[in-house]
């Protein structure tokens, strides 16, 4: 911890886990420290970061916190909530991505804070992946990406939500959500009106994103991903057609994000299984997510077919992550 906190602090790049996934952190107050972030990730200046802070008070260093900021505070951190808030004069234009607006969070993570806390500075931190791959969840998922490209990892084991965090911005009204996450809509909605917000339709945008994550090439593993929509009431008739018509047409291995209790079909004894978590259970489903898909990935599969869970709770957190990896280039 120490070792990683001196890091920090001399503008260097850790991943550290987080309640949500592993984010790749650095100063947020040094713009020299936050662009080697974007190095190892490869990632576009158009794509704004989170600054994770210890609470309030750290908070109020970055953003301009209101009273409905406050009110949000007290319920949700720390927790998996971004707010979007007017970003105060020390928050380089490369946390942003120039916008007026800075994401700040207090994450759910013994690690992640006594990291912050012993660094002594708010930490710009996004996925700790390549950018558009699958978000890490474990230590060794970081490594997959990234080894070689940073200065350490701080291994809190597996992480427990399993996506990131949900994004809002509480300086409008409504309330946007830009990217949905444990904190749902019917939670944000108890404070006051509240918009999701769709996902943009370019994958190169021609300017910075409004909330980090948004953009369409997020979270997709190297493997093509087939969705198949399905409700916990129905057979798994169509999931098997699909799973049939992707065999057919594909030389290589198929991988099967397969729920629990899912009946294994007699013709997938080429498929390589995943056995996600219960289907009814979308936190299961939500934290299992990532780890299933770059496992898929490590064992060779070329095609991932995936049920889609309902859309309830954290399960449009889970629908967000799969619809941006099936809509990857291939």
């Amino acid at each position: 911890m120490a070792t990683a906190a001196e890091i920090l602090r001399g503008g260097g790049v850790v991943a550290f886990p987080t309640e949500t996934v592993y984010g790749l952190g650095a100063n947020a107050l040094q713009a020299e420290a936050v662009a080697k972030i974007f190095e190892a990730k490869e990632r576009p200046h158009w794509d704004p970061l989170i600054v994770h802070v210890t609470g309030l008070e750290m908070a109020r260093t970055v953003a301009e916190v209101s009273p409905l900021a406050e009110r949000l505070a007290a319920q949700f951190w720390p927790g998996p909530l971004t707010m979007l808030l007017p970003r105060t004069a020390c928050v380089p234009d490369a946390v942003t991505a120039g916008r007026a607006l800075v994401g700040v969070r207090v994450p759910r993570h013994r690690a992640a804070l006594a990291l912050i806390e012993a660094a002594g500075v708010p930490v710009a931190a996004p996925s700790a992946n390549r950018f558009g791959h699958t978000s890490p969840t474990t230590a060794k998922h970081v490594l997959d990406d990234l080894d070689g490209r940073i200065d350490a990892v701080l291994d809190g084991g597996a992480t427990t939500v399993g996506v990131e965090s949900t994004v809002v911005d509480v300086s409008s009204v409504p309330m946007k959500i830009y990217r949905p996450g444990a904190v749902t809509a019917a939670m944000l909605a108890e404070f006051g009106a509240v918009e999701v917000m769709q996902a943009p339709l370019s994958e190169e945008p021609r300017e910075a994103m409004p909330a980090p994550g948004v953009g369409l090439r997020h979270y997709a593993p190297k493997a093509r991903v087939v969705l198949v929509e399905r409700k916990a009431n129905e057979d798994l008739r169509e999931f098997w057609y699909r799973f049939r018509c992707v065999a057919a047409e594909t030389q290589g291995k198929v991988g099967l994000m397969l729920p629990e209790r899912f009946t294994v079909a007699e013709e997938c004894e080429r498929a390589l299984i995943y056995r996600w978590g219960e289907w009814t259970d979308t936190a299961s489903l939500a934290s299992r997510l990532f780890a299933g898909l770059r496992e898929l990935d490590a064992r060779g599969a070329t095609v991932i077919v995936c049920p889609v869970p309902a859309s309830e709770g954290i399960g449009d957190a889970v629908r967000d992550r799969l619809f941006k990896a099936a809509m990857r280039e291939n």
